[in-house]
């Protein structure tokens, strides 16, 4: 059968066996490589190795650090560090802007932390806001939730970005781990400050969605209750909340300090771009200060080391059981994560094997299509019917990889479009979209509205900053 066919039925199989089915992404995919080998005449023998190595070698490549960062990101949710953040980023930016207050502090901790547990432990200083500042959810949780929503699929070490840095090196294409997640955190901006505007805009438009005033007394400490009695009165003499006022309210709480939080957050990332910036500076090579570098900067080892901040600093107060407990917890996620990653990996082995990804870079070339239009498009046509962000970008950076030479696009745009698409769009079939609605106080429709709505809007701008990008950067 010809490849390209055969790749198609089983991208199509893997998606029905996903939608329709009890079976989950990891054999769903591992049946579909198998398939698309057979399909297209490869030996059952040859089949199946080509997909035991391309596994494997997805695995070597990024399983420790994955299970790492998850492992690192639970301390920080757990530890109350992303509140923390939160305040610090409070005192910078002020209450009046406390929608950007929100989003700044989901893009910061979204980088290791999965953005469904960000926006869990960030949705009640969220909801506080709203409270107090009369604001509503549709937009304070609109743009807590993009913020989050930009750097869990733009900027590694999250699992999905990672996979797709992996899957180009693995395919041979120069792209430097720390260089992408400069260009993840370059093109992040102006999609968080799009964001910021179009969720002003439908909160504007929904201001129902307001928390009410009355509180539920059990679920605060007398402590806190002091000072949200303290802060009601002030708002009813018809005073200007201040920082001060939520500094007030989060004090009641016991929050590790600033320094520790975001060191542990952002050491690995400044470790990998040192080790980036060092490798590309000439004299020092063979020295001792880039070997040095070198290794603290693999992201292994800087993940390592925030790993241990976390279990030695963060969680210092906390007996060992509990701690050990936190981990296994963070492996459980890792699990999936790691699996459905390799797995990917093994279907990129099997469509680069079986000369599929060629014959359509050949044939869209031939076309005359946009190279840059095909990771912007399957990175949507791979989320569309499953819903998982991380298995959209798994797969469809397994099938741009090889495409990439021929199409004659910059492997850092291909890499980030694919990211990019696979955001959109989050709705019912997203557990993401539930949580959003959820922890929003939102009705179904009205996420429609505006949160699926937001996560199509904020990737075809990105797309359009993509495609501009594309004519200077070959």
């Amino acid at each position: 059968m010809n490849p390209v066919i055969a790749m198609l039925i089983g991208v199509i199989v893997m998606m029905v066996l996903i939608i329709f089915t009890r079976m989950h992404a990891f054999p769903s995919l591992i049946i579909s490589a198998i398939l698309i080998g057979i399909l297209s005449g490869v030996p059952l023998g040859e089949s199946i190795s080509t997909v035991t190595s391309g596994f494997g070698g997805t695995m070597a490549s990024i399983g420790i650090v994955i299970g790492f960062g998850c492992i690192m990101g639970i301390f920080l949710e757990k530890s109350g560090a992303a509140k923390r953040m939160a305040l610090t980023i409070l005192k910078m930016v002020g209450v009046k802007r406390a929608d950007v207050v929100l989003g700044l502090t989901g893009f910061v901790v979204s980088i290791p932390v999965f953005c469904d547990s960000g926006f869990v432990i960030l949705s009640s200083l969220a909801k506080e806001f709203s409270r107090l500042t009369k604001k509503s959810m549709v937009g304070l949780g609109g743009i807590l939730g993009m913020g989050l929503y930009i750097t869990h699929f733009m900027v590694p070490p999250t699992p999905g970005p990672l996979a797709v840095v992996g899957t180009f090196q693995q395919e041979g294409l120069a792209v430097d781990l720390g260089m992408f997640i400069i260009y993840g955190l370059l093109l992040s901006i102006p999609l968080f400050i799009f964001s910021v505007f179009l969720f002003r805009w439908f909160g504007n438009k929904y201001p129902q969605f307001v928390v009410p005033s009355e509180i539920d007394r059990s679920k605060y400490t007398e402590a806190q209750l002091k000072v949200l009695d303290m802060i009601e009165a002030k708002t009813n003499a018809g005073k200007e909340l201040e920082n001060s006022d939520f500094e007030a309210l989060l004090s009641t709480e016991k929050l590790p300090g600033a320094g520790i939080s975001f060191t542990i957050l952002l050491l690995p990332v400044v470790l990998i771009l040192c080790n980036t910036i060092v490798g590309q500076i000439a004299s020092l090579e063979g020295t001792m200060l880039a070997s040095i570098v070198t290794f603290l900067g693999n992201p292994v080892i800087a993940l390592f080391i925030s790993l241990c901040l976390g279990a030695f600093v963060l969680a210092k107060d906390l007996p060992n059981k509990i701690v050990n407990d936190m981990m296994n917890l963070a492996l459980k996620d890792a699990g999936p994560i790691i699996c459905i990653t390799a797995a990917g990996g093994a279907l990129g082995a099997v469509v680069k094997a079986t000369g599929a990804a060629q014959i359509m870079a050949d044939g869209i070339v031939a076309i005359g299509i946009p190279g840059i239009l095909v990771p912007l498009l399957i990175g949507c046509i791979m989320r569309f019917p499953q819903g998982s962000g991380t298995t959209a970008m798994i797969t469809g950076s397994a099938i741009i990889a090889p495409m990439v030479l021929t199409l004659g696009i910059n492997p850092y745009l291909a890499g980030l479009a694919v990211c990019l698409t696979a955001m959109c769009p989050s709705f019912l079939n997203d557990s993401y979209f539930h949580v959003v609605t959820n922890f929003s106080g939102m009705d179904i429709k009205t996420s429609l509205k505006t949160w699926t709505m937001g996560s199509i809007a904020v990737p075809v701008f990105g797309s359009i900053i993509i495609c501009i990008l594309s004519i200077f950067f070959h």
